[in-house]
Formats: structure tokens, C-alpha cells, sequence
């Protein structure tokens, strides 16, 4: 099995994974017991997880552990640390990361965000499949999931799944695949 580069993130409607700040709030608007979105499954799928450092920062600042200290994680930094377990802080090419992982036997990559790692790697059309969840409010302002300056790329329509709660989980992967 290839293993597969997937972006797995939320959203607003229009565009934003976070407000300003780093706020994270309108998220919750979609919160419901018992439902985790496909989280569980998707989570088993991967054993390796890429995040940029500011969202490395978010989390840490939120959870005692992080929560995928189980899986080899690269946290891609402009200053290289030392590793804590199998938290990897990783300062070469991402480009080069991605194709040394995909060269490995493994499952799935996960791509975590931010903007800033989603826009490295549509530059180079480094991520196989999309999974964005996209939650029923209108922010407004803040960051946006896709930044201007990227190659135009054409996608394949997986599947649409409609929640209770007003969420829409659109999955796509490259048309190239």
C-alpha cells in the first residue's frame, strides 16, 4: 500500500481554520457527545503526523501530553530541537521529508496544519487527499486554509458526509492519484 499524504483539518465556511488570535472558539459550535466526526478511524489510519511549530505551540498550550506522542510526529521548525520520544522538531526540506516518508513502509501521513505547512505543500503538490470539515459559521477574518501563490490543482470528489450539528466533512483527493 502507497502510503498517502492527507490533509485532515476543519474549517469555516468561509475559508478560515482559525479566527484572529489563534481563536479556535467557533469550533466548539459543532461539538456533540458521542461524535468525533471520523476522528477515531482517520486517527488509525496514520502512524505519522506533520505540524507546523505555531500549531505545535497551540496544543501544547490546551493538553498536558501531546496527543500524538504515540505516532512519528515531525513538528517542522525553523530551530532544531532535540526529539522527546517520537516528537521529531525537523528543520530540513519538507519536500524531502515527504518523499523519505513516502519511500517508507507505513500508514498514512497526516498533515495537522497550520496554513503556513498546508501552503508549503500545495506549492508542491505534496498532499494526496483532503479531508476538510467545514463548520456552519461565517468568521469573517483570520487564517485562511489555502494562501494565494499556489499551483492550481485538480481534485476528485470522495465522498460528502452531512452531521446533526450543521457540519459538512468533504473528502477529495488529487485527480493525478
Amino acid at each position: 500500500m502507497d502510503r498517502k499524504v492527507i490533509l485532515y483539518i476543519a474549517a469555516s465556511l468561509d475559508g478560515y481554520i482559525a479566527k484572529p488570535n489563534d481563536d479556535l472558539s467557533f469550533l466548539s459550535i459543532v461539538q456533540k457527545d458521542d461524535e468525533d466526526y471520523g476522528y477515531s478511524v482517520f486517527i488509525n489510519s496514520v502512524d505519522t503526523v506533520i505540524l507546523g511549530r505555531k500549531t505545535y505551540n497551540w496544543v501544547m498550550k490546551q493538553v498536558p501530553v501531546f496527543p500524538h506522542a504515540d505516532k512519528n510526529t515531525f513538528i517542522i521548525t525553523r530551530n532544531a530541537k532535540p526529539s522527546i520520544g517520537k516528537v521529531n522538531f525537523y528543520s530540513g526540506s519538507l519536500k524531502e521529508l515527504i518523499s523519505k516518508l513516502k519511500s517508507e513502509s507505513g500508514k498514512n501521513i497526516f498533515i495537522d496544519g497550520g496554513a503556513e505547512i498546508v501552503h508549503e505543500l500545495l506549492k508542491e503538490n505534496l498532499i494526496d487527499e483532503f479531508i476538510i470539515s467545514i463548520i456552519p459559521v461565517l468568521v469573517g477574518s483570520g487564517i485562511k486554509l489555502f494562501k494565494d501563490g499556489r499551483p492550481e490543482q485538480t481534485l476528485e470528489l470522495v465522498s460528502v458526509k452531512k452531521f446533526e450539528k450543521g457540519l459538512a466533512q468533504l473528502h477529495y483527493k488529487r485527480a493525478d492519484n
